[in-house]
């Protein structure tokens, strides 16, 4: 769902259940959950055939890679057998510096998967990893339909997204019930908690006239009709 005048007016313009296969690219290992959970929640549920390829690049701590393990098979639990999951092993906060090693990486993964729609960090975000993959997403699929997710923090560049995903409100409790119970090593970070997920979906549901009042937000640069 896309806000495209003010009030009540809502206009729906993609219909993400039609896509067959889903690429999910996340820098660390809750990326892809807290910024675009719901949404892969919510997507399995209509379409239990959908295909998903989930690969997170920075997995250099083994108790995070099994986390994001099991996070991603308790996501995924919903979708096709051929649904699988990578976690490379890329230095956190180093992305830059290994820039040619993970391009190579993409690379290999264009030739082994053919998305409908990818799912990417948001290119505005000041976290180099983040940005890095935002950036090597499109270098890489030029001619796809991508949606960047977002993630709070305290860099505090939480932007203005232009395409709204309404979701019912037991997918959100599924999505922030999952992230507090498979990732413990984050409940330490003042971002991590309940109050803060909720606190982003209630804001996305106000701006876009969710029936739930809950919603996830993406930015689109592209879309063809």
């Amino acid at each position: 769902m896309v806000q495209l005048t003010p009030g009540w007016s809502m206009l729906s313009v993609l219909d993400l259940t039609r896509a067959k296969r889903v690429l999910c690219l996340g820098a660390h290992c809750d990326d892809i959950e807290i910024g675009a959970g719901g949404t892969i929640l919510h997507l399995a549920k209509s379409h239990p055939e959908l295909e998903v390829k989930w690969v997170v690049f920075g997995g250099e701590n083994p108790e995070r890679v099994e986390e994001a393990r099991r996070s991603a098979e308790v996501f995924l639990a919903g979708t096709s057998t051929k649904s699988d999951i990578v976690i490379h092993g890329f230095r956190d906060g180093f992305f830059p510096f290994q820039g040619e090693l993970i391009k190579e990486t993409f690379e290999e993964l264009k030739a082994s998967f053919i998305p409908d729609i990818i799912l990417t960090h948001h290119d505005d975000n000041r976290h180099q990893d983040h940005r890095l993959i935002s950036q090597l997403t499109w270098n890489t699929w030029r001619d796809h339909m991508i949606l960047e997710y977002e993630i709070m923090k305290y860099d505090g560049d939480l932007g203005r997204p232009n395409l709204f995903v309404p979701l019912p409100q037991e997918v959100c409790q599924d999505k922030i019930g999952s992230l507090l119970e498979v990732f413990p090593s984050q409940a330490k970070r003042q971002w991590f908690d309940e109050e803060a997920f909720w606190s982003l979906l209630r804001l996305r549901g106000i701006e876009c006239n969710a029936p739930s009042r809950l919603a996830e937000a993406f930015f689109v640069r592209k879309i063809l009709a």
